[in-house]
């Protein structure tokens, strides 16, 4: 059977260490400082802080280009000559990577492509999922795969929560009115990946310390998340008491495994500093 190598952006969040384990390769997606347009994961994210503190703006993110998909599968097809390359999109509705990837894989029939329909840690956990079902299924077509990783997306769940509305304000995702009542109110929205968009679908009022472990208790149930693995992200700026009262409350929850992962310079710069988010499974119901 063809080897199968996975790829990915780097809006997903799989550090080096994930990718290098898993063998999974991974595309750059774009963060522009003003006329400076830099890879994401090329530069410290505390850059995306500084930089609004220091100007008042943000910078602007952009998906991978058709450029850089076709340098990525002709290097990995390279170095794999025999393999088949499984690209896992970031949401195709939220930005143009998948169709740069289409274009590119127009002429590289070893290219096939699903979008995950989800972004940062929601991506992460399919991307890592699959990979370790081809550790486990080495022999596995790419019918087969392709099979496993559409189950995996149609039952993956994220969702994510800003410590405050002040980058998405400046972004343009909220207005001054909802940021100033949010401020004042101290309420905390839950944005969740839904059909690969992000939608506000819930608000929290308090401290993020209390709030995190509500947005994991709640969600957790909505969902009815599998007790295998749980998967959290976490932006620059995230307090050490409120990701130990998420891990202890996860381990309430019955959770026997959770990953961390640090958010990268796209979600930084729509997420905002503190920001955290969780991703995981909804388990199968019985007769499906």
């Amino acid at each position: 059977m063809k080897q199968i190598v996975l790829v990915a952006e780097t809006g997903s969040d799989i550090n080096p260490a994930l990718a290098a384990e898993y063998n999974i390769k991974i595309v750059p997606m774009h963060v522009s400082f003003d006329h400076e347009t830099m890879e994401d994961g090329a530069f410290p994210v505390e850059k995306i802080v500084d930089y609004y503190e220091e100007t008042g703006k943000l910078p602007k993110t952009s998906g991978s280009t058709p450029g850089d998909f076709e340098t990525a599968f002709d290097r990995i097809h390279a170095e794999y000559p025999d393999a088949q390359l499984l690209y896992l999109a970031y949401s195709a509705v939220t930005t143009c990577s998948m169709q740069s990837a289409v274009l590119a894989a127009e002429e590289r029939d070893y290219v096939t492509i699903l979008d995950t329909k989800q972004v940062s840690a929601g991506q992460c956990n399919v991307v890592i999922a699959v990979a370790e079902l081809l550790q486990q299924h080495p022999d596995w077509t790419m019918a087969e795969a392709v099979r496993a990783a559409e189950d995996l997306i149609a039952r993956a769940r994220m969702c994510f929560m800003p410590e405050n509305l002040e980058f998405l304000r400046a972004g343009g995702r909220v207005s001054n009115v909802a940021f100033l009542g949010a401020k004042l109110l101290n309420l905390h929205p839950v944005i969740e990946i839904l059909d690969g968009k992000l939608v506000a679908t819930k608000k929290y009022r308090g401290k993020m310390k209390k709030v995190a472990v509500q947005m994991l208790t709640e969600y957790a149930e909505k969902y009815n998340l599998e007790r295998d693995c749980l998967w959290f992200v976490w932006v620059v700026g995230f307090p050490d008491a409120v990701r130990q009262a998420v891990e202890e409350a996860a381990k309430v929850l019955g959770f026997k495994k959770t990953r961390w992962i640090q958010a990268g310079g796209v979600i930084t710069t729509h997420g905002g500093p503190a920001a955290f988010g969780l991703a995981g499974f909804s388990e199968v119901k019985e007769g499906h």
